[in-house]
This record gives structure tokens, sequence and C-alpha cells, in this order.
């Protein structure tokens, strides 16, 4: 058969052609205009950066087909209250913290981070291969919600004091803002903790309605200016030593998803993840050289201090387990992964970073 007679006999004209070569998406795919509310303000930008980058992604990756509008905390509700938004339809999705939601449940913990978990890679690891996402995707079932991974914010740092803190006895009756799950670990230890929204920090530090205070880390921490009230700042953030945060979607409206959505969305936050990730670690460096220069005092927790708080982290972890299934079952997974993580990391990482920190070069 001649070419010619080839192409009138299956018909691929100039239309046919034309037919063959529209992207298969655009045809198919359907429109979808979603809200994600967070947990954030915008001047928390690399937190909240990372939710306008997920959602620009899934806008780029679907020709604009499946857009996704960002609301800072406070603007559809507050960002406390993005899980129930999410939970009951109010908006599509959310990015948070889940540990914010331990009130409901200490199992929403894992969702973040727990105090003497795992690191952020560790963290990450757990929750893409080990297990970690299924087991806190069928939790989250019952709240009739699912998770994707969409951030992490590395260890963060142990807070802001007004006076240094040296003894597990100089922790007695000090009152600190602090949030969630760590609290009740600091409670043990005699700590008094107490909630303050970010804004509310600063004029309690100043005032000394409170004695200290923790929020996230050098880079985040600068701009709330804790140093000028509170110069003694510590390390580690031991509650908190690799935080992942999660896109929460409602889960009737993911089941209604194409698979093809669902798959943007799930890269989508990983891309989310890995630029928050590498956007702290630039930002927390440079910051911490700043605070210095401007008077901060540099501390590590002693070790009496960081064994107090983990043989309570340890025995709370416990009381928990031995009445909440669910808790146990995700304790159990995170701390197996964790051990083996760290197993392997002090062979050869850990190795590796204590010799190149013993010889940073101008």
């Amino acid at each position: 058969m001649k070419r010619r007679d080839f192409i009138k006999a299956t018909g691929l004209g100039v239309a046919g052609a034309t037919t063959l070569t529209a992207p298969a998406i655009a045809t198919s795919m359907p429109d979808i205009k979603w809200r994600l509310a967070t947990s954030w303000p915008k001047s928390l930008d690399t937190v909240h950066g990372a939710c306008e980058l997920f959602a620009k992604a899934v806008g780029e990756a679907t020709d604009g087909q499946f857009q996704i509008q960002t609301f800072a905390a406070g603007e559809i509700v507050p960002g406390l209250q993005v899980l129930d938004a999410v939970q009951n339809g109010t908006v599509e999705m959310g990015h948070t913290a889940p540990y914010f939601y331990h009130g409901k449940d200490p199992t929403f913990t894992f969702g973040s981070s727990i105090p003497f978990g795992p690191n952020a890679r560790i963290n990450q690891s757990w929750y893409v291969v080990g297990g970690g996402k299924e087991l806190l995707n069928e939790f989250f079932k019952s709240y009739n919600v699912t998770s994707l991974l969409a951030g992490n914010t590395g260890c963060q740092m142990g807070g802001w004091f007004r006076k240094e803190i040296n003894t597990v006895e100089d922790l007695r009756g000090l009152k600190m803002r602090i949030a969630g799950f760590a609290g009740k670990v600091l409670q043990r230890i005699g700590v008094v903790p107490q909630q303050l929204a970010a804004g509310d920090i600063y004029p309690a530090l100043e005032k000394g309605t409170i004695d200290a205070a923790e929020w996230v880390g050098p880079y985040d921490d600068e701009k709330l200016g804790f140093y000028k009230v509170a110069p003694h700042y510590y390390y580690p953030g031991w509650w908190e030593g690799g935080t992942m945060a999660l896109v929460m979607i409602n889960l009737d409206r993911w089941n209604s998803l194409p698979k093809h959505y669902q798959n943007v969305l799930e890269q989508a936050g990983h891309l989310a993840n890995t630029w928050m990730m590498a956007r702290y670690d630039q930002a927390n460096s440079l910051a911490l050289r700043k605070l210095i220069a401007n008077g901060a005092k540099l501390h590590a927790f002693s070790q009496p201090i960081m064994e107090a708080a983990f043989k309570a982290t340890k025995e709370l972890h416990s009381e928990i387990a031995a009445t909440n299934p669910n808790f146990k079952k995700l304790y159990d997974s995170v701390t197996t992964f964790s051990n083996n993580g760290y197993a392997w990391f002090q062979v050869a990482e850990i190795g590796y970073d204590n010799f190149m920190a013993r010889h940073l070069q101008n």
C-alpha cells in the first residue's frame, strides 16, 4: 500500500494528526478548584512558602486544570482548627502539624514528631518507606482525612530563657511557653507549661509573666526578637528532632480525584518537603550568626537535664501506650524504625559530621 493510500485509509490526515498530538490529560482530566487552609501566618515564609510552592506545582503539572488557593491561618479558620475544617469539608485540604491536635488523641503526635523521636531524615524515611504513612492514614481515616508528606523543619531549638538553666532543679516552677505534647513531659520535671500565641510571647517574656519560650529555630525566632528579653538560647529541642508537616485532605474529596491528580498532589508534597528542609538549613545557619552577634548566648542543655527529660518522656509514652492501642501501634513502629536508623547513622553519618564540624574552614 502506498503511503498516501495508507493515510486515507486510516484517517491520519491533518485532523487525525491533531487528535493524536493533543495531550491526553487536557482532554480527560476535570477542572478542579480547591482551597487549602494552613496553620501558618504568611510571615513564616518558609513553612507557609512551602504551601504556596505546593499549590503552584499542582497547577503547573496539570496545565491549570487543578487549581489550589492557599489561605493563611485565620483567613478561613484559625491555625489550630485546620484539621476540623478539612474533616467537615469546610475546605478540601489543609497544611498543618498534626501534633497540634494531640488533645483529640495523642496518636496525632506521630504525624509531626514525638519527644526524643527520630531526626528529620529518619522520620521522613519512616513515613515514606517504613509504614508510617499507612499507619497514620489508617488512624486518620476515623477523622475522615488522609495525609501526604509536605514539609519538615529539621531539629528545632530548645528555646529562650531569661536566666541560665544548668540543673533539673533550675526548671522547677519555671513558667515556659511550650505547646502540645512536650509540655506534658516538661511538667513532669517541674516546668509550668503555658500556651501563648506567637504575638503574645515577647510581651510576656519582657514583663516576666513567663520565664522561657520555645518557637522553632533561629530563622523564625529572630523575627520575633526573643533574644532582646530572654538572651539564653538552648539546644537541642529534644521534643522536635525532625518535625514533619503534612497536607491533610478530606477523605471523600481525595477518593473522588482521578488517580493522576492524586499522584500530582503526592509529588507536589515531596517537592514542598525537600524545599522546606533546604530552606531551613540555609536560613537557620545565617540567622544563628546574626542572633549571636546581637547578644544571644548559646547553651547546650546539660546532660542531667537531657537524661531527666528522656526518662520522663519514656514513662509518659509507656503510660499512654498501655491504654491507647493506636498510640502503641505507631509508637512501636516508629521506635523500631528509629533504633535501626540510628544504629546505621552512628557508623558513618555521625562520625563524618562530627569530624567535619571540628574542622570548619574559612
